[in-house]
């Protein structure tokens, strides 16, 4: 057989321009693999990496510190680096309120609309420096600052140091991100929490990542735009938590924490108040207040100021878990005498499908959920989770009379994959009116949420 003189086929199935040196067909062959190798090394690691990403989802990370994507990003030369992200959720409530709550809180109206719409940019301008601009667009008018700041890493003795708005170091609750909340809102002792503030604070944990400890400064109050003003005006927070218990991958563990929050309002006022546990879409006169009322509420308390005391415990057991948390708001009057304002709730879920809460080490939180088996997979119908909750908010002490309230929550909740979720929660709220004298004022709410997030 004549051989063809112009061209050569290699072993690859490339077919290259025949050199006439026969030492340079191998030559070229060798050029061949070298580069088949490169590029099989590449996508080698774009899967590490995409699945280091779905991993640091599945946890619960939002800061850019905790994201496995960044992290494999800092060892790149180039910066600055940036990923966009963000979420929304879509609410609808019903209520059924008895006489005594329609002369309460008047005829509370079925509402529909965005609670939250959030997008933000995350990542880092440098080895040791990372940030988060987060804004959300659900508030009427202009858009609304939520988390907006940056972390410097590596800070002797301190660990991380974090300077801007974002939650303070207070409650297991408050920290757990919105996305994964296991109902639509968080428990009514919610009211006390210092929560987003202008700060700077720290935060770091153990090489095991079993013990965490964070503690800040910050002025108050805070508008919802980072807006802050006073010259007297401050508070400190801080927060440490332990797993005496981590086995099988967190099959099975236990979360103990304790919280201390100091506040000094630069205007002397303090306020604490809530709604029973569905907030609803925001709206009213200022933009930033649910549509649903405020069923319980101190008004403007003329203090000096309060101390935050808040115990943390959580369990998990392979399907099953369980969190708790108990709160104590000791607000010193500038009439004289301290007021003491009691709040609790406990809550457990299970998965119905096999699944179980992820844990967020370097949080400190239960985490996200990722279905065995999600929507569109062969015999894939996502994770069903039950849950249920009981809260308690006591705002009456010595001469404020901001009411009683108890509430029961049962809730639903559909996960299609880990960034898509349907929830489904029936609230009853049961109210004493301290200052009216009038008690058990029932109302029943039936709310749904639709969930999207990457």
């Amino acid at each position: 057989m004549t051989p063809v003189q112009n061209e050569v086929e290699s072993d690859t199935g490339v077919t290259v321009p025949a050199p006439t040196d026969p030492k340079s067909v191998f030559a070229t062959q060798d050029d061949l693999f070298r580069q088949n190798m490169r590029i099989l090394e590449l996508e080698q690691r774009l899967t590490q990496v995409q699945d280091e990403t779905q991993k640091g989802l599945q946890e619960g990370r939002l800061r850019s510190t905790d994201v496995p994507l960044i992290e494999s990003l800092r060892k790149q030369p180039a910066f600055p680096k940036v990923r966009l992200t963000g979420f929304f959720q879509a609410d609808a409530g019903f209520f059924n309120q008895d006489t005594q709550s329609v002369a309460a809180f008047g005829d509370i109206n079925d509402n529909r609309g965005f609670r939250r719409a959030r997008l933000a940019a995350v990542g880092d301008v440098s080895e040791y420096v990372s940030y988060m601009l987060e804004m959300d667009f659900a508030f009427p008018g202009r858009p609304s600052f939520m988390d907006v700041w940056v972390d410097v890493h590596n800070v002797p003795v301190l660990g991380n140091v974090r300077v801007g708005q974002y939650r303070m170091p207070f409650g297991m609750d408050a920290l757990t991100s919105v996305r994964e909340l296991t109902f639509l809102e968080r428990a009514s002792p919610f009211a006390f929490n210092p929560f987003r503030q202008i700060g700077i604070g720290f935060h770091d944990n153990n090489a095991t990542q079993t013990v965490t400890w964070a503690a800040s400064a910050f002025g108050v109050p805070t508008d919802a735009w980072g807006g802050n003003t006073g010259d007297n005006g401050y508070g400190m927070a801080s927060r440490l938590t332990a797993l005496p218990i981590y086995a099988d991958d967190g099959s099975f563990l236990v979360h103990l924490g304790f919280d201390y929050a100091l506040t000094r309002p630069s205007t002397k006022l303090i306020e604490y108040r809530n709604s029973p546990e569905y907030g609803g879409p925001f709206g009213g006169p200022n933009g930033i207040n649910p549509t649903t009322p405020f069923f319980v509420d101190t008004g403007m308390m003329g203090a000096t100021t309060s101390n935050l005391f808040n115990a943390e415990a959580a369990a998990v057991w392979n399907q099953a878990y369980i969190q708790s948390e108990l709160t104590y708001a000791l607000v010193n009057l500038t009439n004289g005498g301290t007021a003491t304002f009691p709040g609790y709730y406990a809550q457990a879920g299970y998965f119905l499908t096999g699944e179980q809460r992820s844990y967020n080490k370097i949080a400190g939180v239960l985490g996200r959920v990722k279905p065995l088996h999600s929507w569109g997979d062969p015999c894939g119908y996502g994770a069903v989770e039950l849950a249920a909750r009981y809260s308690y908010l006591d705002l009456t002490s010595r001469s404020i009379s901001g009411g009683r309230m108890n509430d029961v929550t049962l809730g639903v909740n559909w996960y299609l994959n880990q960034y898509t979720k349907f929830q489904l929660n029936y609230i009853r709220s049961i109210v004493d009116q301290t200052s009216t004298g009038t008690n058990n004022i029932d109302t029943n709410i039936l709310a749904l949420r639709a969930q999207l997030d990457f």
